[in-house]
């Protein structure tokens, strides 16, 4: 990672130690390298990780991270630098597909964090949950160790996400002290996109933890405090319509305009792209 010097914050982060390398290579959709894996994979790789006591910022991808990879420079070096990137969205599965890409499986936190809950329980990973109105990042990880599988998940914190987020700010350092005192073998981060890829891409150097994991407004969904919507439309590809008819002001301009601003630069991408290969 570099220094940005157009930019005003002045960061020069490091996604410092090698992580262990990925277990498939990755495809190429709009710049932007995605590893084509399962669930089962990823919940490898982060036991893994941690098995080798390395560090990891893994990160998802859906449409909305697409187009901020396409328009700013930072974003798409935050993914490109991240140790695993999977497809979290059907319309990058399906947009990969349009242009050849193979991905296997849409993951979106809301579905697979009890998963990654289950396997932390067993192995007794430390896990600190930051994000969210204060409580809420609470309550969600009360609600993960219902199960009985996740009864004895091992939350060591938990955090608000309204503090002043500059890396230099008293605020900030004080969140980053607290986790560290408590050396979360897994840090989940819900400020959503792109608050929280910013702050793990100023902050990761300075975080002792193993794995990173942006997980958008996970929190909220655990807790009970938004709604998802019903899973016919969640598994079928109509989650951002779901989401769009709960929060229609809110969300409007990032579905109704990105999504075609997506295909289209897709497209574009793909024309330009066998331009050059032929």
């Amino acid at each position: 990672m570099h220094n940005h010097p157009h930019d005003e914050s002045q960061w020069e982060p490091i996604f410092d130690t090698a992580p262990l390398p990925p277990p498939v290579a990755p495809v190429d959709v709009l710049g932007v390298r995605i590893h084509p894996v399962r669930l089962r994979d990823l919940l490898e790789y982060i036991a893994r990780t941690i098995a080798e006591d390395r560090r990891a910022v893994v990160t998802n991808v859906n449409v909305r991270a697409m187009n901020l990879a396409c328009e700013q420079p930072w974003f798409r070096e935050y993914l490109n630098n991240s140790a695993l990137v999977f497809c979290d969205g059907f319309g990058v599965k399906w947009g990969a597909a349009l242009v050849g890409r193979h991905l296997p499986e849409r993951m979106t936190p809301p579905d697979w964090l009890p998963d990654l809950a289950r396997v932390a329980a067993r192995h007794r990973w430390r896990v600190y949950l930051l994000g969210a109105r204060p409580g809420i990042a609470g309550e969600a990880a009360v609600a993960l160790q219902r199960d009985d599988a996740t009864r004895g998940l091992f939350v060591v914190g938990t955090h608000h996400g309204y503090f002043d987020k500059r890396r230099d700010s008293s605020e900030n350092q004080a969140v980053v002290a607290h986790i560290n005192s408590v050396r979360p073998h897994v840090l989940f981060v819900g400020f959503g996109m792109p608050l929280q890829e910013r702050w793990l891409y100023e902050n990761w150097d300075d975080l002792h933890v193993n794995v990173a994991l942006p997980v958008g407004a996970a929190f909220d969904y655990l807790a009970g405090v938004l709604p998802r919507p019903p899973r016919w439309m969640t598994d079928h590809g109509l989650e951002w319509l779901g989401r769009l008819l709960i929060e229609p002001r809110r969300l409007w301009r990032r579905y109704l305009l990105g999504n075609p601003l997506f295909l289209w630069r897709l497209l574009r991408w793909a024309a330009t792209s066998a331009r050059v290969g032929q």
